[in-house]
């Protein structure tokens, strides 16, 4: 992307295209039968820093529609807080499945 000049009477105005941010990636908690719904409010709002109703609403979506959105980040954070949620799950022995998806432009 070079940027492109335009010519206006005597002045010339240099004009920079505007740069995309960083792709997109929406973090995606799948239902289970075995994790807890309160277990999963409890990550929505320690590791997504969701507040409970928010927490709540995410978790009733996962759990009547099969999955739902957690978040939508650069992709290393999304890959960070992903890693932080299966690492809190093992912990406690939950086979929550979580993963990550770009988000189409």
């Amino acid at each position: 992307m070079s940027p492109q000049i335009e010519k206006t009477s005597d002045v010339a105005v240099l004009e920079k295209p505007m740069r995309k941010g960083p792709k997109q990636y929406q973090v995606i908690l799948f239902n289970d039968e075995f994790t807890p719904m309160d277990f999963v409010v409890e990550v929505l709002m320690e590791i997504f820093d969701h507040s409970v109703d928010q927490a709540e609403a995410v978790m009733w979506k996962i759990h009547t529609e099969g999955k739902g959105v957690c978040g939508v980040y650069p992709f290393e954070i999304a890959h960070t807080k992903q890693d932080w949620t299966l690492q809190v799950a093992k912990k406690f022995q939950f086979p929550l499945c979580v993963e990550i998806e770009e988000v189409p432009e």
